[in-house]
């Protein structure tokens, strides 16, 4: 397996996918490392598992609402066996093959890098060189430094999207999209969860807003939210895993889910010792997702957005720079979408960020229910809210959000007005079709009454 080749990817991923798979298809010689499953994070412990999980309580749920219909009952089994088939039962020999069958050379280990001019990497007993590689390894769940937190029984999103049994409790620490989205599923399964966020809102990277309404929907799911609350110490007391609390209550669980963010995926690499800067928040990239000469880098490793879509997008944008297409990489627009229900949906700016930037910017909010005939259609009680953040100055938007059923499509309307800078005028001069959801949107630019 030892070598020269065009490119090297280490890591596997969706980002690593990408990466490989184009300039293969290019007619350059690749080779690839992964020390796990070629699929990556995504493919088998994140979001295939998790929305093929909560796809169904979501129907029992929408069938529960719609006129004429009874709520479907769950079968525990039949879910399980359906989200092991999507995750391959956590086989990636096919994907193994399938790249070998087109050329690539597939190497399975930790890879380091021990040279450059041209690159050097090891992974097991094969030593691969090039001029280009590029370092696609991913995140790691953050653990957060609280006392105990090794003598409870716990949970990262691995353990939560490879289940065997629904527990009985769960503490949730995090109330972002992990968080939501697992908190959401356990409940609407039969488990009695806790939901601690440390600061005052929910979904605490987007605005208030968003957090009230997604802590309405999660209450109404029976989820016990707790914001302003976080763990001062956990410990084992018989066969419950404790939780107490910074005001001192303690919350008895059969697991403690960590929903706690993610850290970049940099140790082991060499990359230091190769001359490389590592940061707390990953290898910095420039607009071409370029981290040094012939060295790449592309996915959450850069800390620029955690996303399998940003990765699947800077996978893009460097093999079009090794192919010698010149290519900037543009963060202005990209969705960022809970899969709760209803869904939540954000692109663009939030309120800070705008006041960050010394915008001076307008808002407005709409609610679906009043003002579309689609919820109505959808359910006997709808519901759903859909916001936008313009610039007053450019008359553009800046921003937008729902939090509404099918929000996650309906999003990809306004990240294309954000992304492409098109005039409110022209975006109320919009025909959408009746009646959906995307209407919406032109109501609430025209409620800009910019």
């Amino acid at each position: 397996m030892d070598g020269h080749y065009d490119a090297i990817v280490i890591g596997m991923g969706p980002g690593g996918e990408v990466a490989a798979s184009r300039l293969a298809a290019a007619g350059k010689r690749v080779a690839v490392v992964e020390r796990e499953l070629v699929g990556g994070e995504c493919a088998y412990w994140a979001c295939i598992p998790s929305k093929t999980l909560l796809r169904p309580p979501e129907v029992r749920a929408e069938a529960a609402a719609v006129a004429g219909l009874s709520a479907p009952q769950p079968d525990w089994q039949a879910m399980r066996a359906h989200r092991d088939t999507m995750i391959r039962h956590l086989d990636d020999s096919a994907q193994v093959e399938g790249y070998r069958s087109t050329g690539v050379t597939v190497v399975k280990g930790s890879a380091r890098i021990t040279g450059r001019d041209p690159w050097r990497v090891e992974a097991g007993d094969a030593v691969l060189t090039a001029g280009d590689v590029i370092v696609a390894t991913g995140s790691s769940p953050i653990r957060p430094p609280v006392p105990g937190l090794e003598e409870v029984t716990v949970w990262t999103n691995r353990e939560a999207t490879t289940l065997a049994e629904i527990p009985a409790r769960a503490v949730v620490v995090g109330g972002s999209a992990v968080g939501v989205e697992l908190g959401q599923f356990l409940a609407r399964m039969g488990t009695r969860v806790t939901l601690l966020q440390r600061g005052p809102f929910l979904m605490n990277r987007e605005d208030p807003r968003i957090g009230a309404l997604t802590a309405a929907l999660l209450t109404r799911d029976g989820v016990d939210v707790r914001t302003g609350s976080e763990p001062r110490r956990f410990f084992r007391e018989g066969t419950d895993s404790v939780v107490e609390l910074d005001d001192g209550a303690r919350i008895a669980a059969d697991v403690v889910l960590l929903a706690t963010g993610r850290r970049p995926r940099t140790e082991g690499l060499g990359l230091e010792e190769a001359g490389v800067e590592v940061g707390a928040r990953g290898l910095a990239v420039d607009e071409r997702c370029r981290v040094a000469e012939g060295l790449w880098a592309v996915g959450d490793v850069t800390g620029v957005a955690l996303f399998t879509h940003v990765a699947k997008y800077q996978g893009r944008v460097v093999a079009d720079n090794i192919l010698g297409r010149d290519r900037v990489a543009d963060y202005t627009a990209v969705p960022r979408v809970v899969f709760s229900d209803p869904e939540i949906a954000v692109v663009g700016l939030t309120e800070d960020q705008a006041r960050e930037r010394e915008i001076d910017f307008i808002t407005a909010e709409v609610d679906l229910a009043a003002t579309l005939a689609r919820p109505w259609t959808y359910a006997t009680e709808p519901e759903g809210h859909m916001g936008v953040l313009a610039d007053r100055e450019r008359r553009v938007l800046i921003g937008a959000w729902a939090v509404a059923p099918l929000a996650g499509e309906v999003i990809h309307t306004a990240a294309l007005a954000v992304r492409e800078a098109i005039p409110v005028d022209r975006l109320t001069d919009g025909i959408a079709q009746f009646p959906t959801y995307n209407e919406g949107y032109v109501l609430a630019v025209e409620a800009l009454n910019l």
